[in-house]
């Protein structure tokens, strides 16, 4: 029986109403002018223009939809952060105006960026994916699709929160740690950005030719897991493998993988091998395990040329030369630098390959340039907001947490709970954080939809989302649990990631390609800011060495999930043919 659905009378109505206006003829046929010899005068029409209501009902629509993407993303999370600040925690929000602008800030500043995203760099990407296979060589296009890696790790938004994360580490207590993200955090985000260009070149080989990508996983992890083990035999060297592991998750934000996804296809529908259902899954997984790697090396070859002693004493010297910032290390310069830094640079670099390398003409000059503006205004304002607003709002939220079962500075009447209630009510807001910023997510709404049409409606849309938000949810909910009892992220991490190699094994392709893109989905620019700082302050209230490794917890978290629903769905599947085929055959002896 179908369900009766209510509607209001005056909801009803104004759908159906229909608005118009008049316009009178006179206005669309202009007098026809002479001159003084009685020849018709050619009509030239003057400047279009529009009265402010005009502009307004135009840009409207447009305005509204991309506004309420970002507020749907941005602002549920604000709201349940703050309000279980107020109730459970019973603690005011401080610095309330300063947050409630940042966040203001981070909601138009993506706006902005995604938006020039979509117009300005994407065509970038699709036109040199299309037309490089028929006018390069494969080794040039694979070292253009290196070099694009690079580039686009750079003009990540998330990334920001690195250089943030930096300034809140103890050098005493983690001095490999404090100088990859200070001395060393040009050099850090050049080879994430590496790991990224491995990744796509991996990836466009991949779509090329066909591979499977079960194979690339075990490979991959093979010097991830070797490397994790070698890390942890140094203690100092290992307080980095938090980091190390999160970097995998940062990469994967909207700038990478619509970019190098929109290459790696376009140059695989080229060469005749892009028409599969699965062309544009894989690349993502190999964006995030390949980073992990390269900030591994990274941290190995700092412990060859520093030691601790050096670097806790170049610190102090740096800190006592000069305790004021110069003028670019400032609000809003650092920002207007930073947004400059990332985008420009990429963008001459899409130019110099269309122009020079494949000779082709940069079709809606005017199009572009409005796009790359918006890119640049935005990422700007992105990273005010990210400094004011996400950082700063989960900071003090993750820092109040753990007064929730334990003694911290902040709340003098701390602990609030018992500790078996408190740390419940501990990991429950994790959980809760984890699964809503999922959900949030516009790039997971997306995939879910992709999967639906693939599976021909096995894998339902909702379904997938509630499996990736549930796993991110125990991921992060697990990964504070790895803070408060100071458990090395290696014993969760490698455990975890075997489950997932268990798993691979036993799950069909499709579902593993699903599997292991959907964790990268889920750290987008607004999950990775806001759960980076929250882990960030939950250390330092709790006197850990270092907060990282939850972004990593929310990424292997997902990857189990989805593919245990994925088994599970294809053990249904296969008892309904199972079922099926005997009433055919029982149908078939009765016939006889």
């Amino acid at each position: 029986m179908p369900t009766l659905k209510y509607i209001r009378f005056g909801s009803f109505v104004r759908e159906i109403t229909m608005r118009q206006e008049e316009v009178s003829y006179n206005d669309l046929a202009p007098e026809i002018k002479q001159d003084q010899y009685g020849n018709d005068l050619v009509y030239q029409p003057g400047k279009l223009k529009l009265r402010s209501i005009d502009i307004y009902r135009l840009v409207q629509p447009y305005f509204k939809v991309r506004l309420i993407d970002q507020i749907k993303a941005v602002l549920p999370l604000a709201i349940y952060l703050i309000l279980f600040q107020l109730l459970i925690l019973r603690q005011n929000v401080t610095d309330s105006w300063i947050i409630t602008a940042g966040l203001m800030s981070v909601i138009f500043g993506l706006m902005f960026f995604i938006e020039g995203l979509k117009v300005g760099l994407m065509p970038f990407g699709e036109t040199i994916g299309n037309i490089l296979p028929s006018k390069a060589k494969l080794p040039t296009v694979l070292f253009i699709a290196f070099l694009l890696g690079i580039g686009v790790t750079f003009a990540e938004p998330a990334i920001g929160a690195l250089k943030t994360a930096g300034a809140i580490v103890n050098v005493e207590r983690a001095p490999y740690l404090y100088s990859l993200l200070n001395s060393w955090s040009g050099v850090l985000v050049l080879m994430v950005g590496m790991g990224v260009g491995l990744a796509a070149v991996l990836g466009t080989l991949r779509f090329i030719y066909g591979w499977s990508l079960k194979p690339l996983i075990y490979m991959s992890l093979i010097p991830t897991i070797g490397l994790t083990l070698y890390i942890m035999t140094d203690s100092e060297l290992s307080k980095i493998l938090g980091l190390a592991w999160d970097c995998g998750a940062v990469t994967t934000g909207p700038v990478t993988v619509p970019l190098v996804l929109s290459l790696g296809i376009g140059i695989a529908t080229a060469a005749g091998k892009g028409r599969s259902s699965l062309s544009g899954f894989g690349i993502v997984t190999l964006a995030s395990l390949f980073p992990i790697i390269a900030v591994q090396i990274l941290a190995i070859f700092v412990s060859f040329t520093e030691t601790p002693e050096m670097i806790i004493s170049e610190a102090a010297s740096i800190s006592n030369l000069s305790s004021t910032l110069s003028w670019h290390e400032t609000t809003p310069y650092v920002e207007l630098l930073s947004g400059i830094r990332a985008i420009v640079p990429l963008v001459i670099f899409l130019m110099f390959i269309l122009l020079y390398i494949l000779k082709e003409k940069i079709k809606h000059p005017g199009t572009i340039a409005y796009g790359i503006s918006l890119s640049v205004i935005g990422m700007i304002i992105f990273n005010v907001g990210l400094s004011y607003g996400l950082s700063k709002l989960g900071g003090q939220s993750g820092g109040l947490v753990p007064g929730a079962f334990t003694q911290i500075e902040l709340i003098s009447e701390s602990p609030l709970y018992n500790f078996a209630l408190g740390m419940t009510i501990a990991l429950a807001f994790a959980w809760i954080l984890g699964f809503g910023a999922t959900l949030a997510e516009p790039a997971l709404n997306a995939l879910g939809t992709t999967v639906e049409n693939l599976t021909n409606g096995a894998f339902r849309k909702k379904l997938l989302m509630h499996a990736v938000s549930f796993g991110v949810g125990c991921g992060i909910a697990i990964g504070i649990f790895k803070i408060v009892f100071s458990i090395p992220i290696a014993y969760i991490i490698i455990p975890g990631y075997l489950v997932a190699i268990v798993l691979t094994y036993f799950s069909t392709e499709e579902f593993v390609n699903i599997a292991w893109d959907s964790a990268g989905v889920t750290t987008g620019p607004v999950t990775v800011p806001l759960v980076l700082a929250m882990g960030l302050g939950f250390g330092e209230a709790v006197g850990a060495i270092e907060g990282f490794g939850i972004l990593s917890m929310a990424s292997i978290g997902p990857i189990i999930s989805v593919m245990a629903t994925g088994l599970w769905i294809q053990w249904k599947v296969n008892k309904r043919r199972e079922r099926e085929d005997e009433l055919v055959e029982s149908l078939e002896g009765v016939d006889s």
